[in-house]
C-alpha cells in the first residue's frame, strides 16, 4: 500500500508530523497543518473540554471525585489535567492557544498533600510531565528541574517509588524523567547540574541496551517489545528510542533495541498496536490491539530513518 498516503489520511496532530518528518514537505505545508490542531480533530475536542479553572476533569492527575479503589478494576483514568496537557503538547499544539492556563493552574493543587501544581509533587513521572508542560506553557518550573538533580538515585536513574524507600531505578521512571529534563533543556538551556543528570540517566538506559537486565543480560520483561500508543507512562524500546532520537544521541549500544523495532514492522510497512491500557479516556486516538497503528508507524519509521541515516 502507499504508506505515506495512509499516514497522511489522519488527524492534524499526526499528519503534520508525517509531512515534516517522513514526507519532507516544506515548513509552510506542515506548519499550516499543525495550526489546525487547535480548530480540528483531537486537539480541538480536548480544548473544548477544559474547565474554567484551567484544569480538565476537575483534577490535577485524577478526575475530581475519582474513587481510588476502582483503579484495580477500571485502571488509571486518563482524563485529568496532566494527561490532557501531555497529549496537547506532544501533538504539537501552539502553547499560545492556552494563553492564561499557566496562571490558572498556579491556583490548582495536586491530589498528593494538596501541593501547588507548578511546584510538582513526589512522583518522578508526574514531576517530569509537569516540568515539560510547565516550560511549554511558560510557567516557572525551575524548582522541579532542580528536584530531579536532588532525587537521582546512585545507579543513575530514577524511581517513582523512592518515597517508599526504593533505591533501585526503574526504566519507566527514568525514561519519563529524561523526557522532562530534555524538554526543560530544549526550552531554557538547562543548568550544568540538570544537563549532567540527564546524561547520567541516559547512561542508565544505554548500559542496559534499552531492554536488558544489567545483572543477567536477559530482556527486562516481554513488554519491552510490546508497542502501544499513547505511550502514557509505560516503557518499551520504541518509546525509549524515540527519546534518543529527540535527544539526537545515536549510541551503538542501542543497536539490538533498534533491531527489535525493525523486526516488528509488518510486510506492508506498518506497526501493530500491542495493547490499549485500561482506563477512562475522553475519546480514542488510536486503533484497538492487533490493528495497524498510524501513530506507532510514524514513531517507528521516524526512529529507523534517524538511526539509518
Amino acid at each position: 500500500m502507499d504508506l505515506l498516503a495512509w499516514l497522511r489520511d489522519s488527524d492534524p496532530a499526526l499528519r503534520w508530523q508525517v509531512e515534516r518528518d517522513l514526507a519532507g514537505e516544506p515548513p509552510e505545508v506542515w506548519a499550516a497543518t499543525r495550526a489546525r490542531i487547535a480548530s480540528e480533530g483531537f486537539g480541538a475536542r480536548l480544548l473544548a473540554l477544559q474547565d474554567p479553572d484551567g484544569q480538565w476533569a476537575g483534577g490535577a492527575f485524577f478526575p475530581a471525585g475519582f474513587e481510588f479503589d476502582r483503579m484495580e478494576t477500571e485502571g488509571q483514568p486518563w482524563t485529568a489535567t496532566t494527561w490532557t496537557l501531555n497529549s496537547l503538547r506532544e501533538w504539537g499544539l501552539d502553547a499560545a492557544v492556552l494563553s492564561g492556563t499557566a496562571e490558572l493552574l498556579a491556583q490548582c493543587r495536586w491530589e498528593y498533600d494538596d501541593l501547588p501544581y507548578w511546584g510538582g509533587e513526589v512522583d518522578c513521572c508526574i514531576n517530569a510531565w509537569t516540568l515539560a508542560n510547565g516550560v511549554w506553557l511558560g510557567a516557572d518550573v525551575a524548582g522541579i528541574a532542580d528536584w530531579f538533580v536532588a532525587h537521582q538515585l546512585p545507579d543513575g536513574g530514577w524511581n517513582c517509588e523512592w518515597v517508599e524507600g526504593s533505591t533501585r531505578s526503574s526504566v519507566h521512571s527514568t525514561l519519563n524523567s529524561l523526557k522532562g529534563l530534555l524538554a526543560y533543556e530544549a526550552a531554557t538551556g538547562g543548568t550544568p547540574a540538570t544537563r549532567d543528570a540527564r546524561r547520567v540517566g541516559e547512561e542508565y538506559l544505554l548500559e542496559r541496551g534499552l531492554f536488558r537486565r544489567l545483572s543477567t543480560d536477559e530482556p527486562i520483561a516481554p513488554w519491552v517489545r510490546e508497542f502501544s500508543y499513547p505511550f502514557r507512562w509505560r516503557y518499551d524500546v520504541l518509546n525509549a528510542a524515540a527519546y534518543f532520537r529527540d535527544a539526537d544521541r545515536r549510541d551503538p549500544r542501542m543497536a539490538a533495541a533498534i533491531e527489535l523495532i525493525r523486526v516488528a514492522r509488518q510486510p506492508d510497512g506498518t506497526w501493530l498496536q500491542s495493547r490499549r491500557p485500561p482506563g477512562r479516556v475522553w475519546f480514542e486516538v488510536d486503533v484497538p490491539a492487533g490493528e495497524p497503528s498510524k501513530w506507532l508507524t510514524l514513531f517507528a519509521t521516524r526512529v529507523l530513518a534517524w538511526w539509518d541515516a
